[in-house]
């Protein structure tokens, strides 16, 4: 009998310790993204994502704007909106589930994003470049710009 109490306590205990994992994988995020490691970030919270419904509101409005800071500093425009709408929406629902300084961050960068696409559209939160601006085109205006070297050989 008594190794099946201490059986019970002890999935009790590794039980709450799970918990407190998806918590500190948070806490992990947020240092990694205030120490400007945002690739690090950005790795543990894609590995969170699967069980943030694990979390607090308070918590997943954090993991979103965490998520959507990193991703906004790294430069994927189309998911940093994605995940500041979401952060937005929660600190709507739920004022003060973020710091000030953050939900004014958040309000900026998302402004920037949604300013983006009304004037330029969707494509303009794209992660690759466009037609106009990939290497060797649209540089009309550089006369001065040498043209590449011809290569060697008799492939011409």
């Amino acid at each position: 009998m008594r190794f099946l109490a201490a059986c019970l306590g002890l999935g009790v205990t590794l039980g709450a310790a799970g918990c407190n994992t998806y918590a500190d994988d948070l806490s992990r995020s947020q240092r990694a993204f205030e120490e400007s490691e945002h690739e690090r970030a950005l790795a543990i919270l894609r590995a969170l994502e699967p069980d943030v419904a694990r979390l607090s509101l308070t918590e997943r409005t954090h993991y979103a704007y965490l998520r959507g800071m990193t991703d906004f500093r790294i430069g994927y425009k189309a998911e940093s909106r994605h995940w500041l709408a979401i952060a937005a929406a929660s600190e709507k629902t739920t004022p003060g589930s973020l710091p000030a300084d953050w939900s004014k961050r958040m309000t900026e960068a998302l402004r920037e994003l949604n300013d983006a696409v009304y004037s330029g559209g969707i494509a303009s939160l794209s992660n690759t470049p466009t037609a106009a601006t990939k290497p060797g085109e649209g540089d009309e205006g550089d006369e001065d710009v040498p043209p590449p070297p011809k290569p060697k050989g008799g492939d011409e």
